[in-house]
């Protein structure tokens, strides 16, 4: 496909806006009015209908009240003024809607004729008008009050976007903001120990999403305790679990791209707000307390808010804290990975059949590595501070600093036991092994009996954090009617540590053992006593360290001036600089051989696990047994592990100009953007690499400078064919930067006893550059509820793939010195890089509906309904010892869905909601399985609600209430059973009360 160019972006954006230029204007300043004396409510939907504004108001406001009416020509602000006057009520804009609020009289006539009017909604955001059908159209409270304003939020987009408002936020039981995501269509997420953890967005994972923050690109990480899961991991992708919902006003997901939008992110951008004294009429206090339980562990943890703001004349300031405890014990069942297995003669017992020691001798069969019942418990504790400080003298110049803190601690108890020792069940079977029974079911070993196996068990400590930092300021100045400047500054800071991660390995030699991975919980049986510490020795100790960095600087400096009064321009210039870079420590120290005995401690060092777990076993005391051996816990530059060194830095220089359209074509109103962006970002990337010279292997330093640059022409129309009925047509093209592992010019080296991987980065990737369209129908038969439908395709020509091979130890570079005792440079280990490939595409329809059945008789009025449906289907090539192989592209899930059913009255309000992911892809795969993933899952949550008055409500909140479990798998194929694990159902009852 050819490219688009700066110049034909530019013909393309002229030609799509010079018609519609020419059509019927309706000027964005003096509207007419005539709308007469009377009933307030009826009043207020006829100005909706006239100036395309929401106003919301609580029905006892509204009832009974009238107005003077208004006619002739005023603005909408003056309009809307003249309605309330004498009314005791006042309009504050809140996320673009105008609420209205209680006041005295006085106070009521004073802001209508003296005060600033609220500030007007942009043109691009301007709402279709809006049927009239009486008063009741903008009655609506609580949750449904949300629904209403991020319809309309939704209903006046260019593109195709989705928003969540505060009340949706803060009422529903979510621990982090992508819990609140997962119920916008497209949206899917991942979980780790119990919470939400990133999002995959039409199809696409989380690097392929970009999250900002106050108008700014923002990244933060934490880690997995489980290595299935990616442990400590770099990567672009957003890990929303850094922050409580509660700190957020609202949340928007655009998912079409626009040329005044940063480049990157090809499934679209998610930005985050956070509350502003300006939201609020005066001075604002919120406090909520809950109290919280997870069933897979005891008692009960806090989760506290607190919210105050006050607004003097000119000037406010906000200040929020939400601070929460949570404990969770996930546990099941794990395998480290599947791969084939060669049997020695003397390994197969007199039991076999001859045609089953015919395959096991023949090294096609695939066998299960480890089978490990495993424990991942976590004492987690999570603050964040938002202030907020905004000067705002008047219409001309407007200025609001926003500040962020956000830590994110997390204290770990591991556990695990495995056939992992010097006589494992992995890769060549020739020690004292025995296997006794076999069950085949096509080329997987899935259940087993042996004697003489080796038991090991893990016990391991891990305390980590990560402390997050913003500080942005956005100003905005209006020189003339005509011209308007906005200007950004700001700096972003990620510093993840984990200065302690202790693991005790003790190991029970020559034993019997059996296990079956055909039961969805896979079941191992011992032939001796796991609890008994005089079986128990140490076999090895590993002590790590790591440390992960980021930071943004951004500054950005934008004019938009008025052409016409229904065509706009905007131009912009942009620098952007981003760091990445970080480390990790290692020792690994052995006290025992396959030809020596393990270090015997004293039995009063060792005991049973203490946590849930499918079986009892024993571990070692970790802080007793270090103090005893008396290992080095305090690890320096000495212990790097090799490769894992990595910096990037990346220097942005971005520019785009852009029209803006409002305008009617007849009776139909349409509203569009056309523009381009050109972007130039050179990289550096550093790191070391293992080179192997006349046999002798160091680690070199390497650097790596790089560039890439490219025009992003992008088109977007919404044109109301009906006041009901909205069509939207967008086309754009973007880009994607590799992942930051990807691009580091470094190679790292995990090894285990059945073998292991070598991952290496590729700093000369090009990024991802996808062509992008999409169309959608939006269907809004009252102002109770929507229907939509939509449909999207992405053509990524340069996407990159994996390309993985098995070769031997020696062929990776690395010395034979980091192998594990047994190994030698004959052991087959993974090896893998980054590539751009063949390229990838992606289509695929999602279907939403919300609606509250105001139809229906009392009480069933009260109800309604909010779902959305997903099908997506997209591929890639990814290349297996030299063969290439087509499978679905990662985090993509072919079917998702989620339903909220709510009841909703001024004092009582209950909801139910459920979120379903089909199976997905997580990586390539490797040990000749192609491709890794996760199953579907369903998850189920609910709330109650009560407010006795309107400013104290209490709740009662369940999340996972089905308890689902999370399960992995390996090969799309065989589905072999990695992972199968619950995390509990967790409780909250709070209470919250404002003022």
């Amino acid at each position: 496909m050819k490219r688009f160019h700066g110049a034909s972006a530019l013909t393309l954006a002229l030609v799509a806006l010079a018609a519609p230029a020419a059509a019927q204007a309706r000027p964005a300043s003096d509207l007419s009015f005539a709308i007469p004396a009377g009933d307030l409510a009826g009043a207020l939907s006829r100005y909706s209908s006239v100036t395309g504004k929401q106003v919301v108001a609580a029905p006892a406001l509204v009832a009974g009240r009238k107005t003077q009416g208004v006619s002739g020509r005023h603005s909408a602000d003056q309009a809307l003024a003249i309605l309330l006057r004498a009314t005791g009520l006042r309009s504050v804009e809140s996320n673009g809607v105008l609420v209205l609020r209680a006041d005295a009289v006085r106070a009521a006539k004073r802001v209508a004729e003296a005060a600033p009017a609220p500030e007007p909604v942009p043109a691009q955001m301007a709402a279709a008008p809006i049927t009239e059908d009486g008063g009741d159209d903008i009655v609506v409270t609580g949750f449904r009050e949300s629904l209403l304003a991020a319809q309309d939020l939704k209903r006046r987009a260019v593109g195709t976007e989705d928003n969540i408002l505060a009340s949706d936020i803060a009422a529903f039981p979510d621990l982090n903001l992508a819990e609140a995501l997962q119920r916008v269509p497209g949206v899917a997420i991942t979980r780790d120990t119990g919470e939400g953890r990133q999002i995959a967005l039409r199809g696409l994972g989380a690097d392929f999403t970009r999250t900002q923050l106050n108008g700014m690109e923002v990244l933060g990480n934490t880690a997995s305790g489980m290595d299935n899961r990616g442990n400590v991991s770099r990567t672009r992708g957003f890990d929303f679990s850094l922050f409580a919902s509660e700190l957020f006003n609202r949340v928007t997901v655009q998912k079409s791209y626009a040329a005044n939008q940063d480049e990157g992110g090809i499934a679209g951008t998610v930005g985050l707000f956070t509350a502003k004294p300006f939201d609020y009429a005066g001075a604002k206090f919120v406090v909520s307390a809950k109290a919280q339980h997870n069933t897979n562990t005891t008692g009960v943890t806090p989760r506290i808010v607190a919210l105050v703001s006050q607004r003097q004349g000119d000037f406010g300031a906000l200040l929020s804290v939400a601070y929460s405890k949570i404990r969770n014990n996930e546990f099941g069942y794990r395998n480290w990975n599947w791969g084939k297995v060669t049997y020695g003669a003397n390994n197969i017992g007199p039991e076999i059949d001859a045609n089953t020691r015919a395959l096991l001798r023949g090294g096609t069969i695939f066998a299960p590595q480890a089978q490990s019942p495993s424990t991942w418990y976590t004492d987690r504790e999570r603050i964040g501070v938002t202030a907020a400080l905004q000067y705002h003298p008047g219409d001309n110049f407007k200025l609001d600093v926003d500040l962020l803190y956000g830590r994110l601690a997390d204290n770990r108890d591991d556990w695990a036991i495995a056939t992992g020792g010097y006589n494992a069940l992995t890769g060549n079977v020739s020690g004292t092994q025995v296997i006794r029974s076999a069950t085949i079911e096509g080329n997987s070993l899935v259940a087993a009996s042996y004697t003489g196996v080796d038991q090991r068990t893990e016990h391991h400590t891990v305390v980590n954090s990560n402390d997050f930092y913003q500080a942005i300021a956005n100003a905005t100045w209006t020189p003339t009617d005509r011209l308007k400047i906005t200007a950004l500054a700001g700096y972003q800071k990620s510093n993840f540590v984990q200065p302690t991660f202790d693991k005790i390995f003790m190991q029970a030699r020559n034993t019997g053992f059996s296990y079956d991975m055909r039961p969805t919980m896979p079941v191992n049986s011992y032939a001796f006593d796991l609890t008994n510490p005089a079986a128990w020795n140490v076999q090895r100790l590993v002590t790590q360290e790591n440390a992960i960095k980021s930071d943004y600087t951004n500054g950005q400096l934008t004019a938009i001036y008025d052409l016409t009064p229904i065509l706009k321009l905007e131009l912009s210039g942009e620098f952007k600089r981003f760091t990445n870079s970080g480390y990790q420590y290692l020792t690994n120290i052995f006290y025992g051989t396959a030809a020596t005995s393990d270090r015997s401690v004293p039995d009063s060092m060792k005991y049973v696990i203490n946590r849930d777990s499918l079986i009892p076993y024993i571990g070692g005391d970790v802080d007793a047994i270090y103090q005893l051996l008396g290992n080095n816990r305090n690890l320096t530059r000495a212990n790097l592990t090799a490769g894992s060194d990595f910096r990037i830095v990346e220097k942005t220089w971005a520019g785009f100009a852009q029209f803006d359209l409002d305008t009617y074509v007849g009776s139909m109103k349409l509203r569009g953007n056309a523009g381009v962006r050109y972007y130039h970002t050179a990289l550096t990337s550093s790191g070391s690499l293992a080179t192997a010279t006349n046999g002798v292997t160091t680690l070199e330093p390497v650097t790596v400078e790089t560039t890439s640059s490219d025009w992003l022409p992008a088109l977007n129309v919404a044109l109301d064919l009906r006041p009901d009925l909205v069509a939207r047509v967008s086309a754009s093209r973007n880009v994607n930067r590799p992942g930051l592992p990807q691009l580091a010019a470094a190679g790292t080296l995990t090894v285990a006893p059945f073998g292991g991987t070598v991952s290496v980065g590729n700093p000369y990737l090009q990024p991802y550059r996808a062509t992008m369209a999409e169309a959608g129908l939006e269907y809004y038969p009252s102002r109770h509820g929507f229907v939509s439908a939509g449909f999207f395709w992405k053509d990524i020509e340069s996407n990159i793939t994996s390309e993985t091979s098995q070769v031997p130890y020696s062929a990776t570079g690395f010395p034979v010195s980091l192998l594990l005792p047994g190994q030698d440079g004959t052991t087959p280990y993974n090896y893998t890089r980054p590539i751009n490939g063949d390229g990838a595409s992606i289509r695929g329809v999602e279907l939403a509906v919300q609606h509250d059945f105001t139809f229906l008789p009392e009480p069933f009025n009260h109800f309604g309904v909010n779902a959305n449906g997903t099908w997506i289907d997209g591929d890639q090539n990814a290349i297996y010892n030299g063969v290439s192989e087509r499978i679905p592209l990662f985090d993509l899930s072919k079917w998702a869905a989620n339903a909220t059913l709510y009841f909703e009255t001024v004092k009582f309000g209950a909801r139910i909601s459920t979120a379903y992911r089909d199976k997905y892809l997580t990586g390539a795969g490797g040990n000749a399985n192609i491709g890794t993933g996760i199953r579907a899952t369903n998850n189920v949550d609910f709330q109650i609600r009560y407010s006795p008055t309107p400013n104290l409500r209490f709740v009662v909140e369940g999340i996972n209430i089905t308890n689902q479990s999370i399960e992995q798998f390996t090969d799309i194929v065989a589905d072999r059973t990695l992972v199968n694990t619950n995390s509990g159902r967790i409780f909250t009852f709070g209470v919250t009360t404002s003022f």
